[in-house]
């Protein structure tokens, strides 16, 4: 303990450490303290604690679900104590060089379901002005493409091939790739284009543009999809990436392979396209504690409401 108040001193005084950071590591240097005592059932030296000891101890606090964050923090507080030691000589090896902090989980993509997106595209009135065609063409590409924002603002008429029916985008680093349509998505573009003409006889080589016939700028985009999807959702998250997520989820809830949609989305990797089968499983882990009679309930041969009974 004489070590622990000689290295908070050292952060209050030398290091000029705020009052609430030396609170928070001594806090967690005690509790790694106290972790040792319980485990090795006697107080044990600094020079004694080796990276398996550390490792039950990050072990015990997810256990008892302290979150990721948090200790990797109580971590990084026992490196700096450790690094402490070794500058005054109390120790000659860092225990912590060897141990890794647990991996923060990536959050799940937010998507919509099917069913809203129908709702969007087929029920809400967009009007039929030049601004509102344009509205719902942008939120129909999203979803039938999966394009990213920077690509659906850089696309130009001649980057749409109305007769083979494929879309040329310019993704990240300049990369190109092609994406396939349907003929609904044809049918709606034609329509666009049409209207767009009829309303901007003058403008620029942009696919889609303002009321003054310059390209549309990516903020304008991100506004245009938060307003409509207000219109359906509940959800704080409304922005262009979530269209291009419900997108992949979309496809491969209809069994499209990860690869296709690999391709598709543009990815280098297809480690990063895998997430959205974390995604769709899920919502499989929803839909059937919804649906099935025995997902909730305790009981049967396996739970508490008749567990006696022979096989």
């Amino acid at each position: 303990m004489l070590l622990t108040e000689s290295f908070l001193e050292y952060l209050r005084y030398e290091r000029n450490y705020s009052e609430l950071t030396v609170v928070s590591y001594s806090t967690d240097l005690r509790e790694f303290d106290e972790f040792l005592t319980r485990e090795c059932q006697r107080e044990v030296s600094a020079k004694e604690v080796d990276a398996s000891l550390i490792r039950e101890w990050m072990m015990s606090l997810m256990e008892k679900g302290v979150k990721e964050t948090s200790v990797n923090r109580k971590l990084s507080a026992l490196r700096s104590f450790y690094k402490y030691l070794l500058k005054k000589g109390e120790v000659t090896v860092d225990p912590t060089r060897k141990v890794n902090g647990p991996k923060k989980k990536k959050p799940l993509p937010v998507f919509l379901k099917e069913s809203e997106m129908d709702k969007l595209l087929d029920e809400v009135d967009f009007g039929d002005d030049f601004e509102g065609c344009r509205d719902h063409m942008i939120l129909q590409m999203f979803y039938e493409t999966g394009m990213r924002r920077a690509e659906l603002v850089g696309l130009n008429d001649k980057d749409v091939d109305f007769s083979g029916k494929v879309i040329k985008v310019t993704g990240k680093r300049n990369k190109q790739r092609l994406i396939p349509f349907g003929e609904e998505l044809k049918e709606a573009m034609t329509a666009y284009v049409n209207k767009r003409n009829e309303a901007l006889p003058v403008r620029s080589e942009a696919f889609f543009v303002k009321k003054d016939g310059e390209r549309l700028y990516p903020d304008k985009v991100r506004l245009i999809v938060q307003k409509h999807l207000s219109k359906v959702v509940t959800a704080k998250k409304k922005s262009p990436h979530v269209l291009r997520h419900t997108f992949a989820t979309t496809m491969l809830n209809h069994h499209a392979g990860l690869g296709a949609i690999k391709e598709l989305l543009g990815h280098e990797s297809l480690a990063t396209t895998e997430i959205y089968t974390h995604t769709t499983f899920e919502e499989l882990k929803e839909v059937y504690n919804q649906a099935h009679p025995r997902a909730e309930e305790k009981g049967g041969i396996y739970g508490s409401k008749n567990s006696s009974d022979p096989l």
